[in-house]
């Protein structure tokens, strides 16, 4: 009687087991995807700026995420799934946010506990896109872009005649899960 106890709980705890591991599964697959899809915006943002660069009028509306002829993200979201093992239901959250649903293709498999061979696991992440910058406003001298002061202080000097050393995506933008 011991020992058949000792099994049951033996199996009762795998089963616990593989759930979780489908579950992490499913929530690896969301984070993963939902960050994908917002560094693709993160970096059409940033090319974005860097065709505008010696319009300071256009700074602040890709700052905000407020810019024509962006692609929308939610393919690479569907592809980082995919990767996963899973499948991806992406919705953009605003113009600096997107939302991904995802649900894994592998099922908990057999168990102990009936009906749930067939179950998948479906998790959610959301990934925002925050502006690190700052620059004065739009009252700028021909000739003459305003300082990007970015986080920790960094001052991008801009000379509208040498563009050649211009801050990185990441320079500009933060990507990172929202709490």
């Amino acid at each position: 009687m011991v020992v058949a106890g000792l099994l049951f709980l033996a199996f009762a705890y795998l089963a616990v087991g593989q759930a979780a591991a489908n579950r992490n599964g499913a929530q690896t697959a969301a984070d993963a995807a939902a960050l994908a899809a917002a560094l693709d915006t993160r970096d059409q943002l940033a090319g974005k700026w860097v065709e505008d660069v010696l319009d300071p009028t256009q700074w602040h509306d890709i700052f905000h995420g407020d810019v024509e002829g962006l692609v929308d993200s939610c393919w690479r979201a569907d592809q980082l799934a995919a990767q996963n093992d899973a499948e991806a239901y992406c919705q953009p959250d605003g113009p600096l946010a997107y939302t991904v649903d995802a649900q894994t293709n592998k099922t908990v498999g057999d168990s102990i506990v009936p009906g749930n061979e067939a179950k998948q696991s479906t998790e959610s992440a959301t990934a925002v896109i925050e502006p690190l910058c700052t620059f004065p406003g739009e009252d700028v001298g021909d000739g003459v872009l305003p300082e990007l002061t970015c986080e920790d202080g960094v001052v991008w000097e801009l000379d509208p005649d040498d563009l050649t050393d211009l801050p990185d995506p990441e320079d500009l933008f933060d990507v990172h899960l929202a709490d």
